[in-house]
C-alpha cells in the first residue's frame, strides 16, 4: 500500500495503527482533549487533519512517553505547553516504578509450577 502525503487526512484506524492504541482510546482522547476536533463524515465517520495528527502525536508522547495523566497533559496543552518542551519529564508514579521492576525478581518456577499444575488437571478433566 502506498504511504499518504504528509497532508493527508487521516481515518481513525490508520490513526490507531500509527499510534499503536485502538480506536476507542482514540475516542476517549477526543473527550478529554477539547483542542482535538476532527472532521466527521456522513456515519460518524473521523477524519484527522494534519494538526490533529500532531496533536495526537502530542498527546500520545506526555501520556506514554512522558508519564502525563490524562488531566495534566490536559493541563499542559491548554497552558501553552505544546509550544514548549518540559524542562524535565515528570516523575514517574509509584506504580509505574513498581511495574517497571527487573524481571530477574520474578519467581518463573512458581509460574512454571502452576502451569504445569493446571495441564496435568486439564488432561485427568
Amino acid at each position: 500500500m502506498r504511504e499518504k502525503s504528509a497532508d493527508a487526512f487521516r481515518n481513525i484506524g490508520e490513526m490507531a495503527e500509527a499510534l499503536g492504541v485502538r480506536t476507542h482510546i482514540l475516542r476517549y482522547w477526543e473527550e478529554q482533549f477539547p483542542m482535538l476536533n476532527p472532521l466527521t463524515r456522513a456515519g460518524g465517520r473521523r477524519l484527522y487533519r494534519p494538526e490533529d495528527v500532531a496533536l495526537l502525536h502530542t498527546i500520545h508522547r506526555l501520556l506514554y512517553e512522558e508519564g502525563y495523566t490524562v488531566k495534566g497533559a490536559r493541563r499542559f496543552l491548554t497552558e501553552g505547553g505544546a509550544q514548549q518542551a518540559p524542562a524535565q519529564a515528570p516523575t514517574p508514579a509509584p506504580m509505574q516504578s513498581a511495574m517497571q521492576a527487573p524481571v530477574a525478581a520474578f519467581d518463573f518456577g512458581a509460574l512454571q509450577a502452576v502451569r504445569d499444575r493446571l495441564a496435568s488437571a486439564l488432561a485427568a478433566a
